[in-house]
């Protein structure tokens, strides 16, 4: 899709300015139409309320995020279908019902199978229709029951568990290393990263497991379908970043977080001097095993080989 930044006009800028006003961040003092300065704010603080990198361009991950802010839990029906509905209302979805112990998997705002059987599980539990279909009786059901069963969810005890009983040593670790590739310039850097990592991984008893290869260059989103296929234990993914300090991020949203991702990212960072950060990009909600991204400026070969020292130290890490 077209990338719209300051400067842009036209109808594009409309329907995003008119999203950005019913969300909460007016662009008033502009004209409608027009990508200017108020524009430019109201995109940003858009990005940041979503986990999302705060450059002020609309592109095609902002764009979504957009068009899922638009919806609240209870403004339509939810059910499985093919292109997968989104939305923050399916992420409020997930996240009462997981908080009710009803697997729905990572509250990615995707109404996915998973999320079809924890509903169908909550449904069959409350003698409600099974029919997979969230509308007016379960979202009354779900006010009903949330008050005095709230708890942390499946998802949660799932990584606190697999946090326990991990290896304490890289050892046959199966790491997913993910060189990014949205730019020419990325996508020979990242590679250098990843590459670099993988000897060394290698070199420490683990497996690693390329996204892509030197020459390919899938979406972001492709390359997170195809982590989920391969298994791995967790996913590094490396970008180049514009700013002059980098950081590294792990999946954090307003509805949930990843405990684990948390854990590895601040275990790298130690090992990086990097600040650590929650978002909610494709590799990051997309992926079902921990991920963490490191963005820096230098990225390269020597990157690759910090991120391995960091992952040593976080499998070193004793969990209380």
């Amino acid at each position: 899709m077209r990338r719209y930044q300051l400067g842009n006009s036209g109808e594009g800028v409309r329907e995003i300015q008119e999203r950005l006003s019913a969300l909460g961040h007016g662009c008033d003092r502009d004209r409608p139409g027009e990508f200017g300065e108020a524009t430019l704010a109201a995109v940003k603080a858009f990005q940041r309320t979503r986990s999302l990198p705060a450059t002020g361009v609309v592109g095609q991950e902002s764009w979504r995020a957009l068009y899922e802010a638009g919806y609240r839990l209870g403004d339509r029906l939810l059910f499985l279908r093919r292109p997968m509905l989104r939305g923050d209302d399916v992420a409020e979805l997930q996240s009462r019902l997981d908080a009710l112990g009803f697997d729905t998997g990572k509250p990615d705002g995707i109404f996915g199978p998973q999320t079809e059987r924890g509903l169908r599980d909550f449904q069959f539990n409350r003698g409600l229709a099974i029919d997979g279909i969230s509308g007016p009786e379960v979202i009354t059901e779900l006010r009903l029951v949330a008050r005095g069963e709230m708890r942390a969810g499946r998802v949660t005890l799932r990584e606190r568990e697999w946090l326990r009983s991990r290896p304490s040593t890289l050892v046959g670790a199966r790491i997913y290393f993910d060189p990014a590739c949205r730019t020419q310039e990325e996508a020979s850097v990242s590679w250098e990263a990843a590459t670099a990592a993988s000897i060394a991984l290698q070199q420490g008893g683990g497996t690693p497991i390329l996204s892509r290869g030197v020459d390919s260059t899938f979406p972001e989103r492709v390359r997170a379908r195809r982590a989920n296929r391969m298994g791995a234990d967790l996913i590094v993914s490396f970008q180049l970043s514009g700013q002059p300090k980098g950081v590294i991020s792990y999946f954090a949203t307003s509805q949930s977080h990843s405990v684990a991702g948390k854990l590895i990212a601040s275990c790298l960072a130690k090992a990086m001097d990097l600040e650590v950060v929650g978002q909610a990009t494709a590799i990051l909600k997309d992926t079902r095993s921990p991920a963490v991204v490191i963005a820096v400026p230098d990225l390269g070969a020597t990157t690759g080989e910090a991120a391995v020292l960091g992952l040593k130290l976080f499998f070193e890490t004793p969990i209380s």
